[in-house]
């Protein structure tokens, strides 16, 4: 299962102000690409346009489609989204949660099907929450959570993966984690993931390609030591930093 990605010349008005202004790049069927840049330069805005959650000038194509022709509940079943910052009601267990992600499949009217619940089931497995699949989600930690997330994602059998900050509220040692599972999913199951990152050196280390954005537009993309250069980085964060061999950056103190 895999899909492919395009956006042409996209742009997006919020307030009456753009804050994305004619971005284009695709993302090949199993690729990974991860878009970083200082806040406020459009990473989130630009993954809610992708999953039709906001207004855009400009065409997005999912697996060759013309998004703007596509329905809803089509789009969902072709895009999963992993928020920053999911609802999550605390008392709603592990495997109810994770079921909601067959949505885009359940009638108006009607109830989750067999075929619903051995997806949810095979999420929860793969995503090894089958112990606490009757928990509430109000009592899980951060790592739990996080994977409770991806299940339902996962759960959704969308093709494309879009992760908005995923390590934002994890340690060190959970982002690790957490990055290393949704890297094995786009491998066993070909998933394409498109991301939003903070943290520079992860983001290197984990996409195959990534993208700098700056208010609103394309400044550059390619691999992880294309993109991340001390010149890049210090005009765009206004940081002093070095960047070693494997593409991880070391700051450097003035």
């Amino acid at each position: 299962m895999s899909i492919s990605l395009a956006l042409d010349h996209v742009s997006v008005e919020l307030g009456g102000r753009e804050v994305v202004h004619e971005v284009s790049f695709t993302v090949e069927p199993g690729d990974w690409l991860t878009m970083i840049g200082p806040n406020g330069a459009g990473k989130t805005t630009l993954l809610r346009a992708v999953a039709g959650l906001t207004k855009h000038r400009g065409r997005i194509w999912i697996d060759g489609e013309p998004a703007h022709k596509m329905k809803r509940r089509d789009i969902a079943r072709r895009v999963a989204v992993v928020p920053q910052v999911p609802l999550m009601p605390a008392g709603m267990s592990v495997r109810e949660y994770v079921l909601l992600g067959r949505t885009p499949y359940v009638s108006y009217v009607g109830s989750e099907a067999k075929r619903d619940r051995i997806a949810s089931e095979d999420a929860l497995a793969r995503l090894d929450l089958g112990d606490l699949a009757e928990r509430q989600l109000g009592t899980l930690s951060g790592g739990e959570r996080q994977r409770a997330v991806l299940a339902r994602a996962l759960a959704q059998e969308a093709p494309l993966l879009l992760l908005d900050e995923p390590t934002s509220a994890l340690d060190a040692g959970r982002q690790q984690d957490a990055l290393e599972l949704v890297d094995a999913l786009r491998l066993d199951a070909g998933l394409t993931v498109l991301a939003t990152m903070h943290d520079l050196t992860l983001a290197g280390q984990y996409a195959s390609r990534l993208l700098l954005l700056a208010n609103g537009r394309v400044i550059a993309q390619g691999g992880a030591l294309e993109v991340l250069t001390a010149p890049l980085i210090a005009e765009h964060y206004g940081a002093r930093v070095r960047v070693l061999d494997d593409g991880a950056v070391v700051p450097v103190r003035p």
